[in-house]
């Protein structure tokens, strides 16, 4: 009896223990829970614009929850279309990825490459970006169709063509091989400019320019200066035909299932962030050229006048042709409401 009664009160001792002990597992999972580690990928180097983004969106979402944030930069998780991939697939919670890679995914994000469409001026861009009911209201949805939650998009700085030799003319840019993103409407933008587009991926740029597979590229200023473009490709061309944009996105089943308190952190980290790096961008061409001057003696820089402008601007109808054949109905509209944004601040 007494063997008896001892196995029993030690069951009950071992149901108790383990009771406790599941009840503090499933009390520990559900700390870790309410505390995450979210994965974020951008395509940019350490201290770019999408660098600073991302950092003051991490900094945002730790300073104001248990959250965490990790942040991959450039190459180490692959390129642009792996990043992509890997968010869609809910590996990573975060994506920063420019419409130039996301235009095969969703073609009406390349509108920003309709040449000339965006003023060069930088506080109008800005204010357009902020006040924009296309990009504001019209592209969260079609970013929803491939499974993402656009959160926000912000322009990072003035185009600037770079090549081997300087020019000032189409002609002059005839055969010359401009490496491209992979996507259709800036293949398109390049064959009206009369160079030959050739697309490359980022990670072969500088190898293509160093060794003549290709004559030149596209970038903003700060992205020529950190990724030393200059050294291979050193005549530097304001043609003032478009900003690079970007756009940073979660994958959508996540954001939904996040709770509305975790929703509202998230969507104020990327407006903290959104503020901190277009402060950040103001000026930043100028820092960048003058660190490239600095650097080096080869460099030309040649900022075309209008007149020239106009030679490569009568061109670009064929272009935003080229967009509404690819983008249909749905593309007319986007680029009608584009326009009545740009008029609105344009004329304030």
């Amino acid at each position: 009896m007494k063997a008896s009664k001892f196995v029993s009160t030690h069951s009950v001792t071992a149901k108790l223990m383990t009771t406790a002990s599941v009840g503090a597992l499933l009390f520990g999972l559900s700390a870790a829970a309410q505390a995450d580690n979210w994965r974020y990928a951008h395509e940019e180097y350490e201290g770019d614009v999408q660098d600073v983004f991302a950092y003051a969106f991490k900094e945002y979402i730790e300073d104001n929850s248990d959250h965490t944030v990790q942040v991959y930069r450039f190459g180490e998780l692959g390129e642009s279309d792996d990043i992509m991939e890997q968010t869609q697939n809910g590996i990573l919670q975060f994506v920063n990825q420019s419409p130039g890679f996301t235009g095969a995914l969703i073609p009406e994000a390349q509108i920003f490459f309709i040449p000339y469409l965006l003023p060069t001026d930088e506080e109008t861009v800005l204010e357009f970006f902020d006040e924009s009911k296309a990009i504001n209201e019209m592209f969260p949805e079609l970013y929803a169709e491939q499974g993402l939650e656009l959160l926000k998009m912000y322009p990072e700085g003035e185009m600037v063509i770079t090549t081997n030799e300087p020019f000032s003319s189409p002609e002059e840019l005839d055969n010359k091989k401009i490496r491209t993103m992979t996507n259709p409407l800036l293949t398109e933008t390049y064959d009206a400019f009369g160079a030959t587009p050739t697309p490359l991926p980022w990670g072969e740029v500088y190898g293509g320019l160093q060794t003549g597979i290709i004559d030149g590229q596209e970038n903003p200023i700060f992205w020529i200066e950190s990724g030393g473009l200059y050294e291979v490709s050193p005549h530097l061309t304001f043609t003032g035909h478009g900003w690079f944009t970007t756009a940073m996105m979660a994958n959508q089943d996540f954001y939904e299932g996040l709770s509305e308190e975790d929703q509202t952190l998230v969507n104020e980290a990327s407006e903290a962030a959104y503020d901190h790096t277009i402060e950040h961008i103001k000026g930043l061409a100028e820092e960048s050229l003058e660190k490239i001057q600095e650097a080096s003696d080869e460099v030309t820089v040649t900022r075309l006048d209008e007149e020239q402008i106009q030679a490569f601007r009568e061109r670009a109808p064929q272009v935003e042709e080229a967009f509404l054949e690819m983008t249909g109905e749905d593309g007319e509209e986007l680029l009608e409401q584009f326009k009545a944004d740009l008029e609105a601040v344009t004329n304030e």
